[in-house]
């Protein structure tokens, strides 16, 4: 099995779980919206987004997918299959719509835009992006002031999945620290030897820097 990455968001997350799961992939770094690689890559994925699993005639793509697909093959309980599962997916559901998507808006404006200049940084977007950051945040410190993971007392892909866009705020800027609950969940995730720094030892250029 290949995993096609860059270092971005969703890459990362999935990188990270392959790593986490020390599942039996080769990791490769792609361009594929790149000229010259669009035609390899379209019949991967047809959007030319990564990530990307390749195996056998067959790919996978998007990020939650290939992390069941990967925890299914090591045997792992990271993607929950018993009666945990409807608990893991209403955390991945309501994040990618809330908490993770609050903090999509806001990196994309203070760091993707910069990264690749495509771009000033619009502050509307962006206090729009923290109001919505807040509320959800509000939902989650409740909710982890009284346990230490969103599904039991375990990590999971929930977890990975509401934390996608956390390894970049030193761009994104998120006052996480207003909320102590929620930081001592975020700091338990960066003790993940595969979430702190899923791309050791492989062949990854680093981001753009951001500018200034």
């Amino acid at each position: 099995m290949k995993l096609y990455f860059s270092r971005n968001p969703n890459p990362r997350l999935a990188v990270a779980a392959a790593r986490f799961l020390k599942a039996k992939v080769e990791f490769e770094f792609a361009a594929p919206q790149a000229a010259s690689e669009r035609a390899r890559y379209e019949a991967l994925n047809p959007n030319l987004l990564l990530p990307i699993l390749e195996f056998g005639s067959r790919s996978l793509w998007e990020c939650d997918a290939i992390a069941c697909f990967l925890s299914r093959a090591s045997c792992s309980t990271f993607w929950r299959t018993d009666d945990d599962e409807p608990d893991m997916i209403r955390w991945i559901s309501w994040g990618k719509e809330n908490f993770v998507r609050a903090c999509d808006m806001v990196h994309w404006e203070r760091g993707t835009k910069l990264r690749y200049g495509i771009g000033p940084c619009d502050e509307e977007m962006a206090e729009e992006g923290l109001r919505a950051f807040h509320k959800a945040a509000a939902i989650l410190e409740r909710e982890l002031a009284n346990r230490p993971w969103l599904v039991g007392d375990r990590v999971s892909f929930a977890d990975f999945r509401m934390g996608t866009f956390l390894p970049y705020n030193d761009a994104a800027r998120l006052p996480i620290g207003d909320y102590p609950a929620l930081s001592r969940w975020n700091a338990q995730l960066e003790e993940i030897a595969a979430w702190r720094d899923p791309f050791r030892g492989l062949v990854a250029p680093e981001l753009p820097p951001l500018p200034g």
